[in-house]
C-alpha cells in the first residue's frame, strides 16, 4: 500500500487481499473471517506501513503476507496455550509467537478460533489488572 492511499482499516485490508490475488489473499481472507467469526467484538487497523492488525483490548494478532506464507503473528503468543500446534514460528521469543501458514496448507477453523478467544481473555484480564488462566 502507498503511503497516499486512504480508507479505514477494514477497506485497506480488503484491498490488500484483492492486491494479493492469489493464493495468499485467500489465506489472509479466510484467517480474517476466522477472526471475525471467533470474536464478533474483533477491531481491525491497519498499522506500521501495512500490516492489517485485530485488537480486542489490546492487539491479538497481526497478519503479514509474504511471497512464500502468510504470517499471524500473535503479541503474547507465548503466554498463550496452544494444544493444537499450531504455532510454527518465532517460537524462540519470550512474547510472541507466529503461524506461518505456506501455500496449499490448512489451518485448523476450530484451533485457530480457540487461540484467538485465548487472546481475547489474556487482553482483557490485563486490562482489568488480573489474571486467569
Amino acid at each position: 500500500m502507498r503511503k497516499d492511499e486512504s480508507g479505514s482499516p477494514s477497506e485497506l485490508i480488503d484491498a490488500r487481499i484483492e492486491q494479493l490475488g492469489d493464493w495468499r489473499g485467500e489465506t489472509l481472507a479466510r484467517v480474517r473471517k476466522l477472526i471475525h467469526d471467533a470474536d464478533p467484538e474483533v477491531v481491525e487497523e491497519w498499522k506500521w506501513r501495512g500490516v492489517p492488525v485485530w485488537e480486542h483490548s489490546g492487539i491479538i494478532c497481526t497478519g503479514e503476507s509474504y511471497k512464500d506464507k502468510v504470517k499471524l503473528t500473535f503479541h503474547k503468543g507465548a503466554s498463550l496455550e496452544d494444544p493444537s500446534g499450531l504455532f510454527n514460528a518465532s517460537l524462540e521469543g519470550n512474547a510472541r509467537r507466529a503461524i506461518d501458514i505456506h501455500e496449499g496448507e490448512e489451518i485448523s477453523a476450530s484451533a485457530l478460533k480457540g487461540l484467538i478467544l485465548a487472546a481475547v481473555e489474556l487482553n482483557e484480564s490485563k486490562a482489568t489488572g488480573r489474571r486467569e488462566k
